[in-house]
């Protein structure tokens, strides 16, 4: 009796082993298949931009300068308190967009001209504290003309600005904004978008005798 007892006994001990193996791979088998949600944070996407077809009309207003412009931009004067004369937005209403023109007379004055290339980069190196970088070229238009551009890259209000004159009686600078607080890598498209209508813009610009 005693010997069918330790055998028993035994048996039930494996069993008993058994059943907690086996309860310990149910509850982490039901752990791996759980419905509970992933709650990993998911990239958030960029609102789709819709740009306008890249057509240009000749400028009709009477100013010291004319260009060719974006059928999908609309010219409007500047009303800050500050400006002046013959300064114009470029406005972009589908981009909230706009390239601000600001127009100066050089009256065959040197110390003049030097005086607003100065400001120029002044205000082009206001941006340096949150840019990560600041591209400056000087191109020669299609027009004749020669202009300077700058591409400041990073969370900046502006990221192509440029001036162009003929050193005697025209200077004109422009600067080109958006009215929204997206960042670059969502604004990249409608910036390169940008870059090329300040560049027909240039290349088609001419000053009025």
């Amino acid at each position: 009796m005693n010997f069918k007892s330790n055998r028993l006994s035994a048996f039930g001990r494996r069993l008993s082993t058994v059943s907690c193996r086996l309860f310990v791979i149910s509850y982490w088998l039901l752990g791996c298949t759980s419905s509970e949600p992933d709650y990993a944070p998911k990239p958030k996407g960029y609102p789709r931009l819709d740009l306008p077809i890249q057509e240009y009309q000749k400028m009709t207003e009477i100013h010291p300068y004319s260009f060719e412009y974006s059928k999908g931009a609309i010219i409007k004067p500047d009303t800050f308190s500050m400006s002046e004369p013959h300064w114009i937005f470029l406005t972009y209403p589908t981009l909230n967009a706009s390239i601000q023109l600001t127009y100066k007379a050089v009256q065959n004055d040197p110390k003049r001209l030097a005086a607003f290339i100065n400001d120029a980069h002044k205000l082009t190196g206001k941006h340096q504290v949150r840019a990560t970088g600041i591209r400056e070229q000087v191109i020669k238009t299609k027009s004749g003309h020669s202009a300077v551009v700058f591409e400041i890259a990073g969370e900046v209000p502006s990221y192509v600005q440029f001036f162009t004159t003929d050193t005697t009686t025209h200077y004109l600078r422009g600067a080109l904004y958006f009215n929204v607080a997206d960042k670059q890598d969502s604004l990249q498209p409608a910036i390169d978008f940008l870059k090329k209508d300040v560049m027909h813009l240039l290349n088609t610009l001419k000053w009025r005798k």
